[in-house]
């Protein structure tokens, strides 16, 4: 699998447009001082259904892969493909994998190695793991 949004150049992923519910430290979509006031006093601030928390761009598309990736795994799973998971990933996207993985996957999890191989040779992937798996017993 491939996250393409990671990809992409940040003029591509990015504006500086606010979203009709930035999030942040904006007054945003509260209205003026008069409006801040009575949205102060009716408890205003809490976030309403459309909010979405302060998140960037790379933040919000990794955690979106990282999704993705456990659907797949678990529909996988479900088609019999796999007893048992080799998660390999850098430690960043790791500890996203592991917030976002469907609990049914988590004790499907043999081992975990925190190292990036996204630049290994796909040929080379297997000997490298089956080599750090050697090393972790």
């Amino acid at each position: 699998m491939v996250n393409s949004a990671a990809r992409l150049r940040t003029a591509e992923s990015e504006t500086d447009r606010l979203g009709p519910t930035a999030a942040g430290k904006s007054s945003h979509n509260i209205g003026g001082t008069q409006g801040v006031a009575a949205a102060h006093n009716a408890g205003a601030g809490a976030p309403n259904k459309q909010y979405e928390p302060n998140q960037t761009p790379v933040e919000r598309a990794t955690e979106m892969f990282a999704k993705d990736i456990s659907k797949f795994l678990m529909k996988s799973h479900q088609e019999g493909l796999f007893d048992q998971i080799v998660l390999s990933a850098s430690p960043q996207f790791l500890g996203t994998l592991r917030m976002n993985f469907d609990p049914h996957l988590m004790p499907l999890i043999k081992t975990e190695f925190n190292k990036d191989y996204t630049h290994v040779a796909s040929n080379q992937l297997r000997e490298q793991l089956q080599a750090q798996q050697a090393k972790s017993e």
